[in-house]
């Protein structure tokens, strides 16, 4: 499978890492039909950030994927889709549980169903290092128990099983991607590297949750390799495929690094408003990348400081997306 010149569909497009993806499709030769949730904006998120030329090879389409209706007619005449929309924020889990599994399973299911009746070629479903929890043990490779420490990782362990039944009960050539933390250019202040930064830019104190939990931290653009190596991988259909750096780094470790980075000294606290439920907290997550390398010749280019530097430039360059001052759920 080349996914070259193929008419592809990505679903959550808009989104940090799904408009990277739509670039990376667009300038590789493919057909790409990028489906954004539909809101009264005027713009299209993070597909704004695109060149005029690569814009002007996209088809854009706003819906929901929890319509099966809308989420089957964006899906017919695609031969690979890409399925990225869900609702990602785990704190806000917390509160608005039914809203996780209305996007993430019926979501999901909806993608599922309608790439089986529209005999899709190749559908590769986004998971998330999330649902492994607290590692059992270290790296952490695709045989891992799934744990459900929040909502949002249930919501997800949800949709990644209805993933595997529509491949063995029917036999969609469905392939799920299992992305460790990833960082970069475009992504919000709710994740936890532009928090640092944007606050690390303008704040007297970089205020975050837990400081001890680790995590593996993989470049945004290496996990668009990611995505695209597993679409191609004829061995990945049926299976999970990590991608992640293999390395990980404290989040105390990690707000010191950037502000090294930053050539600044600024005190790092604990925000209780910020810090999970105590048994939530997904303390350790470090990724085996075998698997990836093995099946479908993956492994990650970008060092972690080669990709803070592209995110800290971003952030600087985009202070006006950023609202240090307010933790955002």
């Amino acid at each position: 499978m080349k996914i070259g010149r193929k008419t592809v569909l990505v679903t959550g497009a808009g989104g940090f890492i799904g408009s990277h993806l739509v670039e990376s499709l667009v300038r590789s030769g493919a057909r790409v039909r990028a489906m954004v949730h539909y809101d009264a904006r005027p713009d299209h998120s993070n597909l704004e950030f695109l060149a005029a030329d690569v814009r002007a090879g996209l088809e854009v389409i706003s819906g929901n994927v929890e319509d099966p209706f809308f989420v089957s007619t964006a899906v017919k005449g695609s031969e690979v889709v890409f399925h990225l929309a869900a609702l990602i924020a785990i704190p806000y889990s917390y509160l608005a549980p039914a809203s996780y599994v209305a996007a993430n399973v019926q979501g999901t299911l909806n993608v599922l169903e309608a790439c089986r009746t529209h005999g899709v070629a190749r559908l590769v479903h986004t998971s998330t290092s999330e649902t492994y929890g607290t590692a059992l043990y270290t790296p952490i490779d695709e045989r891992h128990p799934l744990q459900a420490q929040s909502p949002y990782s249930a919501s997800k362990i949800g949709a990644d099983k209805l993933a595997e039944s529509y491949h063995l009960a029917f036999g969609l050539p469905v392939a799920t991607i299992r992305p460790f933390n990833t960082y970069g250019p475009r992504q919000s202040a709710r994740a936890v590297v532009p928090a640092i930064i944007s606050q690390a830019l303008s704040s007297s104190m970089i205020r975050l949750g837990s400081l001890h939990p680790v995590r593996d931290l993989n470049f945004v653009q290496d996990t668009v390799r990611g995505f695209l190596a597993v679409a191609e991988a004829d061995e990945a259909v049926g299976q999970v495929v990590n991608v992640g750096s293999g390395s990980a780094i404290s989040i105390g470790d990690l707000a010191a690094l950037i502000l090294r980075s930053l050539g600044l000294k600024k005190e790092i606290v604990t925000d209780t408003e910020r810090v999970r439920p105590e048994m939530s907290e997904v303390l350790t997550l470090l990724c085996d990348r075998r698997k990836a390398e093995t099946i479908a010749g993956w492994r990650p280019r970008v060092t972690l400081e080669q990709g803070l530097a592209e995110t800290i430039e971003f952030v600087r360059s985009h202070s006006d997306r950023f609202r240090p001052e307010v933790y955002n759920r």
